[in-house]
């Protein structure tokens, strides 16, 4: 019962993230104006690119909410081993190497090690996303293999 109120929890979590994702990506640019006011010169500088960078940036980082919204519908469902969650991780692992290739560019125009950090991340989580499809996949083929056998 527990883990049942800690997954939707998370579930309501998630939504609140993507809701707030998608504000945050509408008034990037305003954002980031008054970022470049009030922070460092370097963004009023390069303003046009660091929107662009953040921008897609926060695209992808929706997808991945997208995606893992759908995974805990399924979890909720109490069937997680699915292809469709096979795809999900596929396409976080995706997503998560074109943030770290968008902060890449940064690292060329706003150097920060902060920046260092994010590509790390993002790219490690592309890593296990990959690693975790492929333990899904597999897990996909055992349980396929037991309904037919049953």
């Amino acid at each position: 019962m527990k883990k049942v109120n800690i997954i939707k929890i998370t579930k309501i979590i998630l939504d609140i993230m993507l809701i707030l994702g998608i504000v945050t990506v509408l008034t990037l640019p305003l954002t980031m104006s008054l970022a470049g006011t009030y922070y460092s010169t370097s963004i009023a500088e390069h303003y046009t690119a660091m929107v662009f960078i953040f921008g897609v940036s926060a695209l992808f980082g929706l997808m991945i909410l997208y995606e893992l919204r759908k995974m805990m519908k399924s979890v909720l469902e109490e069937n997680c081993f699915i292809l469709r969650n096979v795809t999900s991780l596929d396409r976080m692992g995706g997503f998560s190497i074109c943030i770290s290739v968008m902060f890449i560019l940064k690292m060329f125009i706003v150097p920060t090690p902060a920046t260092f950090v994010i590509i790390i991340v993002f790219f490690v989580a592309a890593l296990f996303s990959g690693v975790l499809s492929q333990v899904f996949a597999e897990a996909v083929r055992y349980k396929e293999e037991n309904d037919l056998t049953i």
